[in-house]
Parts: structure tokens; C-alpha cells; sequence
């Protein structure tokens, strides 16, 4: 069962994700903000994380910089969340290192695709260097 971290700090949005996401075979743990993200991400080793890009105490891009430059985070297929539908800040979050990128409200079938493409990809990757 695949383990996925979500980092969220609106409680709403986070349990409507949540339920989507036990909708299949994933294991779901959540946080609500970017410095419980990053501790559960270092100590619980996801295979995926998604991220609100704006949160309190830590947006989400800090969150990125921080779990690319650790050595057990730092391959993590990440997605990132935000309202903001602008391409300039779509490039910021890709160039930052987030495999994907969703502006909200999306649909579930678009969140639940982006997953299953960075998971397979993930895998893919693995593979190959096996």
C-alpha cells in the first residue's frame, strides 16, 4: 500500500482530499501545515506528498526546498497545490523541484491521475536503477 503524506492547512479541503485519496489502496496521513509536513515526511518516508502551497508557518515551497535538500526526502515525487492559476508560478513551483502541479478547485479525477502518474513514474524509476 502506497503512502501518501498530505500537507494541507484548510481542515475542510484536507479531509475531502483525505477521502478521495482512501478511496483507493493508499495509506493517508495529513498534516496541517508545513512543519508537521516535514517532520512526518522525514520520519514516516512517503512515497508521494502533496502540499498546499500557502500555509502558516511554512508554505509550501519552503517545504519543497527543505525535503529536496534532505538526503531521505529529496527524491519524494511531490505535488503542489494552490489557487493560483498563473503560469509564472507554476514554472516557480516545477523549477523548485514539485513533479506536479494543481490549481484548485480541481476534480478528483484530476488529483487522483496526477498521483498515479508520479507513482508510476516513481516506479519506473526505481526500476531502472535497480
Amino acid at each position: 500500500m502506497k503512502k501518501i503524506l498530505l500537507i494541507e492547512d484548510d481542515k475542510l479541503f484536507r479531509s475531502i482530499i483525505c477521502q478521495v485519496l482512501l478511496t483507493k489502496p493508499y495509506q493517508v496521513i495529513t498534516a496541517e501545515n508545513g512543519q508537521v509536513g516535514l517532520r512526518l515526511a522525514a520520519e514516516l518516508e512517503p512515497d508521494l506528498i502533496i502540499s498546499d502551497m500557502y500555509m502558516p508557518y511554512l508554505n509550501g515551497d519552503e517545504v519543497l526546498k527543505q525535503l529536496r535538500a534532505n538526503v531521505k526526502t529529496g527524491n519524494v515525487p511531490f505535488i503542489l497545490l494552490t489557487s493560483e492559476d498563473d503560469s509564472d508560478m507554476r514554472s516557480y513551483g516545477l523549477r523548485l523541484g514539485a513533479n506536479d502541479y494543481l490549481v484548485k478547485p480541481f476534480k478528483c479525477s484530476e488529483l487522483l491521475n496526477a498521483i498515479a502518474r508520479q507513482l508510476e513514474n516513481k516506479q519506473l524509476c526505481c526500476l531502472s536503477h535497480e
